[in-house]
């Protein structure tokens, strides 16, 4: 990587030169290349000015050492987004396609203190539940359906054929969604992410997630939505809702990223051509290198504070780079001997990740089963020419196009397009009373239960 005296200007293209101080972490520019965006972030020092998205301004911490201790000082930096100054004040729009991500909600990620304790040991005591044997089973399940609907075409775009979908139906699995009330969670989750009419897909996505909050109280199940409700916690019906948002959107996003991004590395980089390496490696080359969620974590000091050589102010938003820490040029010498999760791709403090166990265990049996299926699977394109997706806090492809030998797959229901599931919604997001075709995960259950 680029030292930090290679950018003593904005890297070329870079919005930085015609925007002032703040350095902008949208646009294809970013997207293309956000190691040279760090290594210019870090000429200010540990922190940096940027700029979310137009009119969302945040301070950017890019050193590890600095991010290491914010995120493990909870009584100087908080996660209660109503402590957000600028969207107090009005100066940052409720409009803002990053504001969902950011704006304040009644889960355990924007909470602090006792009642994030409460919550979050709600999330990690139901998660704890899961089998591990059950789960890897059942990520065998979907991923032989889903290898199953290409595996005869020779091609296949893995990002969005693969990796994308993986993961939104092993968690409507894990937290017991019915067809019905699951294609409706796929349409939100992915409107969200992809931007497709994300106030919408949120809207769908937090009706259908109040249904099955509904259901289980009725009819409880062995799922996360159930054990959520057993806890002694004692969740109210909306901390309900919001947990299950929280846990459904924020797993599915890096998932698959962490999916795609590693299928990238195994099959661009000749030290992993032919099995050399482990997909236990590259995953976690991954987490440091290309972490899922680049910028995220925010936070806000409780009073203003001189931190890491920067004056911050009370309710300042301020976001971890764990993409830049992770890569921080300070650790070059020392990550040899670091462990391997001494990364932060899963953020560190009291607010680490709670399910990322779960998440590497249903990336390594997703990539293993393509693998081990397609095992002359290879890039259908050069890599230079593959687009990352534009926006400040994740790091994921557009697609991954791949190519195979074509093999004879057992005859079963055909799956849909994330579109064409979406299309089978009307303007509303209901579900028409009579789809064109069936939803995603009501294909899928149709499948497994021939």
């Amino acid at each position: 990587m680029d030292t930090q005296s290679d950018f003593t200007a904005p890297p070329p293209g870079c919005p930085a030169h015609h925007t002032g101080e703040r350095v902008p972490l949208y646009g294809p520019e970013f997207a293309a290349d956000p190691g040279a965006f760090y290594a210019h972030l870090r000429t200010y020092g540990p922190i940096a000015p940027v700029e979310l998205s137009p009119g969302v301004n945040a301070m950017l911490v890019t050193d590890y050492s600095a991010a290491l201790q914010l995120l493990q000082n909870p009584d100087t930096f908080r996660k209660d987004a109503r402590r957000w100054r600028e969207f107090n004040e009005g100066r940052v729009s409720r409009d803002n396609p990053v504001v969902p991500l950011l704006e304040y909600r009644p889960n355990c990620m924007f909470s602090d203190g006792a009642e994030h304790l409460r919550l979050r040991q709600a999330v990690t005591d139901s998660l704890a539940r899961v089998d591990s044997h059950r789960l890897s089973r059942h990520v065998d399940r979907v991923a032989t359906y889903l290898i199953d609907q290409f595996i005869s075409r020779g091609s296949v775009d893995l990002l969005n054929d693969y990796a994308k979908l993986l993961p939104l139906f092993v968690f409507n699995e894990l937290f017991g969604c019915p067809a019905e009330i699951g294609d409706r969670v796929i349409f939100g989750i992915s409107g969200i992410f992809d931007g497709i009419n994300a106030e919408k897909a949120n809207e769908v996505l937090t009706q259908s997630v109040g249904e099955l909050v509904a259901l289980k109280r009725s009819k409880p199940g062995e799922d996360v939505t159930s054990w959520l409700m057993q806890h002694h916690a004692q969740l109210t019906d909306e901390e309900l809702a919001h947990q299950l948002v929280l846990l459904l959107g924020a797993g599915a996003e890096p998932q698959r990223n962490l999916i795609a991004n590693a299928l990238l590395l195994l099959l661009a980089d000749e030290r992993y051509a032919g099995g050399g390496m482990l997909v236990e490696d590259a995953m976690d080359e991954v987490l440091w290198n290309s972490p899922p969620m680049s910028n995220y974590a925010p936070h806000y000091p409780v009073s203003d504070v001189d931190f890491a050589g920067t004056r911050l102010h009370a309710g300042d938003l301020v976001l971890v780079s764990l993409a830049a820490a992770n890569t921080d040029p300070s650790l070059s010498a020392s990550r040899q001997v670091l462990s391997k999760r001494a990364h932060l791709a899963w953020s560190a403090g009291p607010h680490a990740c709670p399910a990322k166990d779960p998440a590497q265990l249903i990336g390594l049996v997703a990539i293993e089963k393509l693998l081990n299926r397609l095992p002359d699977i290879e890039l259908a394109v050069p890599e230079s020419s593959l687009t990352w997706r534009p926006g400040p806090f994740n790091r994921g492809l557009s697609t991954l196009p791949a190519r195979f030998t074509p093999v004879a797959a057992n005859k079963q229901p055909s799956m849909p397009s994330v579109h064409e599931s979406s299309a089978a919604n009307d303007s509303h997001g209901q579900q028409r009373n009579k789809p064109e075709k069936a939803g995603l995960w009501s294909s899928f259950l149709a499948w497994w239960r021939v």
